[in-house]
């Protein structure tokens, strides 16, 4: 895994913002002036709870290899999708979130408009190319007063951002290795997803994408 996060200098591109929704934005390389502080806390995390293919309640095993840290952490079995305090696996609690991953998403949700935003989650998604995530709502949260926060690193990936059912159209937005995603309010349950991820070889994290999406989940 080591190699995998070589810390090579990333070119920062200016901020932007790009408005996507009525309460959804965009931020290109938000995250950029952090990533030497957010990668070895992404790899320390995973240590701990290492990734895994979970099954879904049909039976299936999901293409995206998932952890996660915080209070809560998102998991999915035949018996459902839902939250746990601890990790299946090793049967103790997620890691803790760390500092940077909680001041960065904190920072992206104010910027949003979100200042309040208080993060117990964060689901961290492991793709590889081919590696894809279908249309879905994040609604297996106690509340949906807070937005959801989503980070992504490594190889890019096109966000498919809809409507409030799945049939609706989306729009396609590119996302590259540094910028964040932020959706809540009236945007709060719109459908989203991750087209398959094309081959590719990032510079930092190699031949993967990281989606780390931030909630408050309890």
């Amino acid at each position: 895994m080591h190699s995998n996060f070589d810390l090579f200098a990333d070119t920062e591109q200016p901020h932007r913002s790009e408005q996507i929704g009525e309460q959804s934005w965009v931020l290109r390389g938000f995250a950029l002036s952090r990533i030497e502080q957010l990668l070895p806390a992404l790899e320390s995390v995973i240590e701990r709870a290492p990734l895994r293919h979970m099954m879904t309640p049909g039976g299936f095993s999901m293409s995206v290899a998932t952890s996660s840290c915080g209070a809560l952490g998102w998991i999915t079995d035949r018996s459902g999708y839902r939250y746990s305090a601890e990790d299946p696996i090793s049967h103790q609690p997620w890691p803790q979130m760390p500092e940077v991953f909680r001041e960065l998403a904190q920072a992206a949700a104010k910027q949003g408009g979100f200042s309040d935003f208080i993060p117990d989650s964060c689901l961290i998604n492991r793709y590889v190319p081919g590696a894809k995530m279908s249309l879905h709502q994040d609604k297996d949260e106690h509340s949906y007063a807070a937005p959801i926060v989503s980070l992504s690193l490594g190889l890019p990936a096109m966000f498919l951002f809809g409507g409030f059912a799945r049939s609706d159209k989306s729009q396609r937005i590119s996302l590259l290795h540094g910028d964040m995603v932020i959706w809540g309010g009236v945007d709060r349950l719109r459908y989203h997803g991750i087209l398959p991820i094309k081959y590719g070889r990032h510079p930092q994290l190699g031949e993967q994408r990281f989606n780390l999406t931030f909630r408050t989940a309890g």
